[in-house]
């Protein structure tokens, strides 16, 4: 197994062991399989070759009817139990992966030609690393601010394609503490193979001591500063006479469109009704929300989902009367806005909303 280990990266996650298993097992079925029909061509070519240039001459076999219902239920039978058991297996790995935790701790990932930018709920940020406690369920929300990425970390056998204009997720719980390789594994372009970064396991002490090291705001609370810079809380204020629905507790509750449909409003949902609010109206309202399309950056619409979300026993800000729609443009982290501006990708870093 050890030689096995310098062939394939290391078990780092909970679902690498049962990965890695089927596929030993189906490399060895193959092999089996392969083996057998080999010894069966050498075995018939040898004992059936021709000894005289007079060929024998062949002699009829004589099956009964029963003899050759046996033969074919074992054709049949036995070839759909193996594949059968693998496409349980394998439905049962895959389900495993695409079915988060409800506890697991949230990141926000953006994927960005060539970078990885990453966005914990407590409001750190990074860019191509990834800290995680060990031991702990992490769940990824991401999504691509110009072409197809793909985020792949080898040693946790977790790869999922991360798109623009659309949110995919990925789990997974890590149980080794340590870096680790992450790669783009779909070409983005002439820096592809530059799209590289590393995941950092660490102890859950020492995870939460570096979590609030930065001493930023917490994502929520970025995405109420935008909320009230962007002035939606002078539509959205929850009361009666609001020209726009009331977003406490719209999180995960189903909606009522104009159309008559009944969706629900995850975080999809919020993503579309922020950047093209036309396509889906809530039904009693009128489509008066302008697009913010091409004014907010992907991290500024994860700010703005994330103080959505926490809108459960408390309704949208009051409105900020110092506020001016020039206000939009600053920004609500110095710290990290620094660093998006350090990084050579060749231009600047959309993390600063315009103006609505």
């Amino acid at each position: 197994m050890n030689f096995l280990y310098r062939i394939f990266p290391e078990q780092a996650s909970t679902v690498a062991g049962g990965y890695d298993a089927l596929f030993y097992f189906l490399c060895a079925l193959t092999f089996l399989v392969s083996l057998g029909i080999a010894i069966v061509i050498i075995y018939y070519a040898v004992r059936y070759r021709r000894k005289t240039k007079t060929p024998e001459p062949l002699r009829p076999v004589h099956l009964s009817q029963r003899d050759i219902h046996r033969m074919e239920y074992a054709w049949i039978g036995i070839p759909l139990v193996i594949f059968m058991g693998i496409f349980y297996w394998g439905a049962k790995l895959w389900a495993s992966i695409k079915t988060p935790p409800d506890d697991a701790m949230q990141i926000y990932i953006v994927g960005k030609q060539w970078m990885w930018k990453s966005q914990h709920v407590s409001g750190r940020r990074e860019i191509n690393e990834l800290h995680v406690p060990v031991g702990v369920p992490v769940k990824l929300t991401m999504t691509s601010e110009d072409v197809i990425h793909s985020f792949y970390i080898p040693a946790f056998r977790v790869k999922t394609d991360v798109l623009p204009g659309r949110y995919t997720e990925l789990w997974f719980e890590a149980t080794k503490t340590g870096e680790f390789h992450l790669f783009c594994a779909e070409y983005c372009g002439t820096k592809h193979s530059g799209m590289i970064g590393k995941i950092i396991v660490m102890e859950p002490k020492d995870f939460e001591v570096w979590l609030g090291g930065a001493g930023e705001g917490s994502l929520s609370e970025a995405g109420e500063r935008m909320f009230t810079q962007l002035r939606c809380n002078t539509c959205h204020t929850g009361d009666s006479q609001a020209r726009a629905p009331d977003l406490e507790g719209l999180y995960g509750s189903e909606v009522t469109l104009g159309s008559g449909d009944v969706v629900v409003a995850d975080e999809s949902y919020l993503r579309e009704s922020i950047l093209e609010p036309a396509k889906k109206v809530v039904a009693g309202y009128q489509p008066i929300m302008p697009p913010y399309a091409a004014q907010l950056s992907e991290e500024k619409v994860i700010q703005l989902i994330a103080y959505i979300k926490s809108l459960k026993g408390r309704g949208p800000p009051a409105p900020d009367a110092g506020a001016s729609p020039s206000d939009a443009g600053t920004t609500d982290g110095g710290t990290q806005e620094s660093a998006d501006a350090g990084v050579p990708d060749g231009g600047t870093d959309a993390g600063t909303a315009p103006g609505p």
